[in-house]
């Protein structure tokens, strides 16, 4: 499908609304645009990048000279220009001749605006149509259709070259307007093919809203929780497993997230919750929380857990709690596997040597310890073990190990080390299911 024109945005009730006169450039109605920018600086012209409409109220050309002038049109069809349009009357009290001249010279389309309209309402619409326009002529090659959520999502989730008008235009045209002060958070759900899981979700959320769709691999979705919110206090899980007395906390975005889809998800769903970020701290914000839900539903499904699982309900992890994880498979689990295998042998040689040879659960007991801040309470009730087994064990750790585990110096490469081994047994399990497969 052909790009929509400049011919076809003077139609548009917000651009016919400014009373647009035409004074060069007829022949050129019909090449495309690009998008549509405001600019009241005359050295706009920096940042096109070829098929844009400019809008400007002239500001920045009512003290200019003829030349400057004359160089500020150049300017813009050198680098492309769809077409100025410059509303005259307030800042400029007539289209100045010599940029008339300059753009009949050129063939560059030249509006005069005689009535003022918001350039952001002009903007708007214009952007709006020619996202529209551009999803339609890719709906051949996109294998959700004519999905304009999925498409956004995929590109939000893929990185794809965006800017933050478009990606606020397409976001807008799939219904989901963020709020001031919002906050947004990515989520990945596994097992389901239909979004209903997400509705639920955002349902308990006091007055949050969803851009979601279903994709053949996950369920991807970005909800927007208002600038006031504040999540309920309650008991829940944290991380992957259940936390005795643990509480969710007021106003934390993220557990109240994770609250949410453990009452909403079934069993044998899992979930990913990205970070929470600001919905107007720009596209790359919305992207991040996307790939990093994403990034976390690949770990929750491949790295075995630290601790047991949960018997019965869904499997809702976060960001930040597999965080470890995520760095140290930064670039793929596969390609650090080597680098991983190394540390845990230098770290934690003495306990693999051990459990080898006996039936020990010594690393996880570690880890777990490590993770709970040492608090023998809490360790006990994840492993589901008495208080004496577990100093049983941990006397056996640090005699193997020849150190003392609560040694605030050495928290972080027990815990680092511990991580790795798992990640490591995640990638050694999926290269061997994939053998079979491959055999099979």
């Amino acid at each position: 499908m052909p790009a929509l024109t400049l011919r076809e945005l003077l139609s548009l009730d917000p651009v016919r609304a400014a009373r647009p006169e035409l004074l060069a450039g007829e022949d050129a109605l019909d090449r495309p645009v690009r998008w549509v920018h405001s600019s009241e600086v005359y050295e706009g012209a920096n940042f096109l990048d070829g098929g844009e409409l400019l809008l400007t109220n002239g500001f920045g050309l009512t003290d200019a000279g003829e030349e400057v002038r004359r160089r500020y049109v150049r300017e813009l069809a050198a680098r492309g220009a769809a077409g100025l349009a410059v509303e005259v009357g307030r800042s400029l009290p007539a289209m100045p001749t010599e940029v008339t001249d300059e753009a009949r010279r050129l063939g560059l389309p030249l509006l005069a605006l005689h009535r003022v309209v918001p350039f952001v309402r002009i903007a708007e619409a214009a952007n709006r149509a020619i996202v529209a326009r551009g999803l339609s002529g890719r709906s051949a090659v996109r294998p959700w259709g004519d999905d304009h959520t999925a498409a956004l999502l995929a590109d939000l989730a893929d990185r794809a070259a965006l800017n933050q008008p478009e990606v606020e235009a397409r976001a807008a045209l799939a219904g989901f307007h963020p709020g001031p002060g919002s906050r947004l958070i990515g989520v990945s759900v596994h097992g389901p093919r239909e979004t209903g899981t997400v509705d639920r979700a955002v349902r308990l959320l006091s007055g949050a809203t969803a851009l979601r769709a279903a994709f053949p691999g996950d369920v991807l979705a970005l909800i927007a929780l208002p600038g006031a919110y504040r999540g309920r206090a309650g008991a829940g899980r944290s991380g992957r497993g259940a936390v005795p007395g643990g509480g969710l906390g007021a106003g934390d975005p993220v557990r109240a997230v994770q609250e949410a889809f453990r009452t909403a998800a079934g069993p044998g769903l899992t979930v990913a919750v990205g970070h929470a970020v600001e919905a107007d701290g720009g596209w790359l914000h919305w992207s991040e929380t996307l790939r990093a839900a994403r990034t976390t539903l690949e770990l929750a499904l491949t790295v075995p857990s630290a601790e047991p699982a949960v018997p019965e309900g869904p499997l809702v992890t976060s960001a930040r709690a597999l965080a470890l994880e995520r760095e140290l498979t930064r670039g793929g689990t596969a390609a650090n596997r080597d680098r991983l295998a190394a540390l845990v042998r230098h770290t934690l040689g003495p306990l693999l040597a051990w459990e080898a040879a006996h039936a020990s659960d010594l690393v996880r007991t570690l880890e777990v310890h490590l993770r709970h801040g040492c608090s023998p309470t809490r360790t006990a009730a994840l492993l589901h073990i008495g208080r004496q087994s577990l100093y049983q064990r941990l006397e056996r750790i640090e005699s193997l190990l020849g150190l003392e585990i609560d040694d605030p110096d050495l928290l972080g490469e027990l815990l680092t080390a511990a991580c790795a081994h798992r990640v490591v047994r995640g990638v050694s399990t999926t290269a061997a299911a994939g053998r079979l497969r491959t055999v099979a």
